[in-house]
């Protein structure tokens, strides 16, 4: 799957992804951004980031959820800074200024709420 593939489908099927790490490689100095899901108001991405990358300061037009499926993961939000590990999760209301670092390679879920 390439960044630009989505899995779309209609909000009246079930859609399956065996393994969203699959969807995602870790490729070296780069960013991978892979829209697995999209559907009705949800959409799932996974950003796949090798170690010591990092997304400088910005802001999501709408609330997101971040969800860390492999290596460790530092979210600075709101003044305070958050390390994720595989099955850790982080909510951010709309507009919140964040950044991301990946501490070693990682992927992690990046679901846009109501969009």
């Amino acid at each position: 799957m390439t960044d630009n593939d989505a899995t779309l489908t209609l909000d009246d099927q079930v859609t399956y992804i065996e393994n969203v790490l699959d969807t995602a490689p870790i490729e070296p100095g780069r960013i991978g951004h892979h829209t697995i899901l999209s559907v009705g108001g949800a959409r799932v991405i996974v950003l796949a980031l090798d170690a010591g990358q990092q997304m400088r300061e910005h802001r999501s037009h709408h609330p997101i959820m971040l969800q860390a499926l492999d290596g460790r993961i530092r979210v600075t939000a709101d003044g305070k800074t958050y390390d994720l590990a595989p099955g850790g999760l982080l909510y951010l209301p709309n507009a919140m200024p964040h950044s991301v670092e990946a501490l070693e390679a990682s992927r992690l879920t990046l679901t846009p709420i109501g969009v």
